[in-house]
């Protein structure tokens, strides 16, 4: 070889180096100037700043209030809700207004062909759903085979509307349930928890819709502040009846145990098989819950005083008898559950102490007192992801 194709061949070299350079400095400097999460590390799709708008699950924004209503509740002892959280904007895709008609057509496609033909009068509406009844035992068998979220979101995103978003077609739901899931580091639990939640969720003919909501980090992780967060973003999109806490290390073992709101609270998880499938002691309120919006707007929702492990459920457990509420449950054998393995987290020092102080302070400490940001939001084919920041502090006294 010559000297003048090596000279060549070396100057081609350094060209491809700085351009590799050059690339991966413009990959520095944008990464610094969007807001990180290690969702980006998951091969998932462009996470998309929030900006004060609410992105409705067919992928249109409703202008909202601005970013300190929508993101910071003033700290007062009022559980009214906001404005923008009454509004009834159906979180479904192609579903009419619940509140403006007591029944609808399975999508606007069918809707518009009634409207056009000249049998409109003749068609009858959809009946309204009935919980499924189920006599003998019926196993729900979770599929704990780990994929990747893409590979999720590929394989259940056809059945689902935007957002991890479902309603059965055949019939009108009569439970409208949001499932709330505080998140932060379990990513093979979520595309776990998601494959088998949906698939067991679907068979149940509700019409549900799945927050994820993780918290940043640099504070230690608060599950109670973050369902809270849940169930006021949540009800920006729409005028839930049923709210469900769902750990996401937890995964349903049985048909009959329906996702659905009583008239009483219902604590979902009764039997685990870490505790081998035994009620650890009466009052619990752990794991995965049911609350009516009624209930939860009641008791304030949850203490936002629990940094670390422990105490919020038990503090929830206090706040529903001081407003004469009780704990309902399904029987032993309906309400079972597996746990996904984790290595344990680190406990709350203050748990007892908040504990036994919480009592008096339901009426500031909750849903209204509760300050966060949104940093960013997006609906996935199988969930709906906020980043959210915590604006509270731990006490230390």
């Amino acid at each position: 070889m010559t000297s003048k194709k090596i000279t060549l061949l070396r100057y081609l070299f350094a060209c491809v180096c700085m351009l590799l350079a050059l690339n991966l400095l413009i990959d520095y400097f944008a990464d610094k100037s969007d807001v990180s999460s290690s969702f980006s590390r998951l091969s998932l799709r462009k996470v998309y700043r929030y900006n004060g708008t609410v992105l409705s699950s067919t992928g249109n924004a409703s202008s909202s209030s601005s970013n300190n209503n929508n993101n910071t509740n003033n700290n007062n002892n009022s559980l009214a809700l906001p404005a923008t959280l009454t509004t009834n904007v159906s979180p479904f895709a192609n579903s009419s207004n619940l509140q403006q008609q007591q029944l609808e057509l399975h999508s606007n496609n069918s809707l518009n062909q009634v409207n056009n033909s000249k049998e409109a009068s003749s068609v009858s509406p959809l009946p309204i759903c009935q919980d499924p009844i189920i006599e003998e035992s019926s196993p729900f068998v979770p599929n704990i085979t780990l994929e990747s979220l893409d590979v999720i979101n590929d394989q259940l995103g056809p059945l689902l509307e935007p957002g991890g978003a479902f309603k059965p077609k055949d019939c009108i739901a009569r439970h409208h349930v949001a499932i709330v899931v505080p998140f932060r580091d379990r990513y093979a639990h979520l595309s776990i928890f998601l494959r088998n939640i949906h698939k067991f969720l679907m068979q149940q003919r509700i019409a549900y819709r799945i927050f994820i909501i993780e918290q940043t980090n640099g504070k230690a992780f608060n599950r109670a502040a973050l369902m809270n967060i849940g169930f006021l973003e949540a009800m920006k999109l729409y005028k839930w009846d049923c709210f469900i806490f769902h750990d996401v290390d937890l995964l349903p073992l049985d048909n009959r145990n329906l996702y659905n709101c009583p008239r009483q609270p219902r604590h979902m998880s009764v039997a685990i098989d870490k505790f081998n499938y035994k009620l650890p002691y009466r009052t619990i309120f752990g794991g995965v819950s049911a609350m009516t919006r009624e209930h939860f707007l009641t008791v304030n929702g949850f203490s936002n005083s629990y940094f670390g492990w422990g105490g919020e459920d038990d503090d929830m457990s206090n706040r529903l008898r001081n407003a004469n509420l009780f704990i309902a449950r399904y029987p032993i054998n309906i309400a079972r559950y597996t746990m996904l393995k984790h290595q344990k987290e680190k406990a709350n020092p203050k748990r007892y102490e908040n504990l036994v102080n919480g009592i008096n302070k339901i009426g500031n400490d909750g849903l209204n007192s509760i300050k966060y940001e949104i940093y960013s939001y997006k609906s996935y084919p199988t969930f709906s992801w906020y980043y959210a920041e915590l604006k509270i502090s731990e006490q230390k006294s």
